[in-house]
């Protein structure tokens, strides 16, 4: 068995398609093809990235094909074939952007209107019914004053999550 034939047991193994091994391991997926088909070689560049991805490859088993393909005889369900970090998983929804100050004194705030409205009596009025359109009251120049609520807020940072778990952050 020739190099090329290990690196498709390899991708075989680890039960990717070619484009998701080449996307897991960080390498075009023109290459995969070319390994695959015996055009090319993989460079050790290419094994390292494939070791770094799966470390319980032998090196001795991937360069020479010699012993064991796992450094120990695991089955395939305890091998685990690792896909691209989620990122998504990674942030909880709810609490996304808020400091852990900013979190605590609105568990605050929802803490003391709860106990203020389990205090007050219950009351037999309807709510009002809010009509979808009504003119916004627009204060005159003079009378604005420049506070935290009304100052015009800036963009610190722009972070773009993407399906494959990768992220672009931007600062203007």
């Amino acid at each position: 068995m020739n190099l090329n034939d290990r690196i498709s047991k390899v991708i075989e193994f680890s039960k990717l398609s070619s484009s998701e091994f080449a996307d897991a391991i960080d390498v075009q997926r023109s290459s995969i093809t070319h390994i695959t088909s015996g055009r090319n070689k993989p460079s050790l560049d290419f094994l390292i990235k494939v070791k770094n991805h799966f470390p319980e490859l032998q090196w001795d088993w991937l360069i020479k094909g010699d012993g064991e393909m796992w450094k120990s005889v695991l089955s395939e369900e305890k091998i685990k074939t690792t896909s691209p970090l989620d990122l998504f998983a990674l942030v909880n929804d709810e609490n996304f952007g808020i400091t852990e100050r900013e979190d605590k004194l609105q568990k605050d705030n929802l803490q003391n209107e709860t106990a203020r409205e389990s205090a007050a009596p219950p009351t037999n009025e309807t709510p009002e019914k809010i009509s979808d359109s009504r003119r916004l009251e627009v204060p005159e120049k003079n009378d604005i004053v420049q506070t935290p609520e009304n100052q015009q807020n800036k963009i610190k940072r722009i972070v773009l999550f993407f399906e494959n778990g990768k992220f672009e952050s931007f600062e203007p």
